[in-house]
């Protein structure tokens, strides 16, 4: 039962029905397909200008076609700089990983200079280096290299009559790169050629 209020049992408000009154046109039935059905072929159609409703739709299906294959070039060219970003994202990673772990080379270095590296110890820094390596880093810089002031930072330089070329004499410290990344430049005392 209805209340004076609007509302239904129990103050509920009440429900009603609402019709759509709204006509079909004539053949488009709502209803699905069934299976078999097939649409009638269409008549082509003089348009005003002569031309037949087939080439318009020719016309239509080279339009499409052509965007088609803009959206897939454009798509292949989508991928292709996402596969080059995810590379240099995780190249940048490695690197920034890497450098952290410098300083504990540097340690490893400087405890075999000293003849600390023994036993399990060894096997560990092995262990480490062996990892290191897999993932891209190389070390660089030997007594004797040419010096290149891109890869090498000069601590000392002093004037020796047995080098032609400015040669490393003495590395300090070893310099790290990942590929062609350099991490960190080799330190390095220089031997340059007597100047007459």
């Amino acid at each position: 039962m209805t209340g004076p209020s609007g509302t239904g049992r129990r103050g509920r408000p009440a429900l009603s029905v609402v019709g759509d009154t709204r006509r079909r046109e004539p053949g488009n039935s709502l209803e699905p397909r069934r299976r078999g059905d097939v649409e009638p072929a269409r008549q082509p159609v003089r348009t005003a200008a002569g031309t037949d409703e087939a080439a318009v739709l020719r016309a239509r299906l080279r339009e499409c076609t052509a965007d088609l294959r803009r959206v897939r070039a454009e798509y292949d060219a989508y991928r292709g700089r996402v596969g080059r970003d995810r590379l240099a994202v995780r190249e940048i990673a490695v690197a920034n990983v890497l450098t952290g772990l410098l300083p504990v080379l540097d340690a490893i270095d400087q405890a075999r200079g000293q003849g600390e590296v023994t036993g399990g110890f060894r096997r560990v820094t092995e262990v480490l280096e062996s990892e290191l390596a897999a993932l891209g880093l190389r070390s660089f810089g030997t007594a004797g290299d040419l010096f290149d002031p891109a890869v090498h930072e000069a601590v000392s330089c002093a004037f020796t009559a047995g080098v032609r070329q400015p040669t490393c004499a003495v590395v300090l410290r070893p310099g790290y790169r990942v590929g062609e990344q350099l991490l960190r430049p080799a330190q390095v005392e220089v031997a340059e050629p007597v100047r007459m």
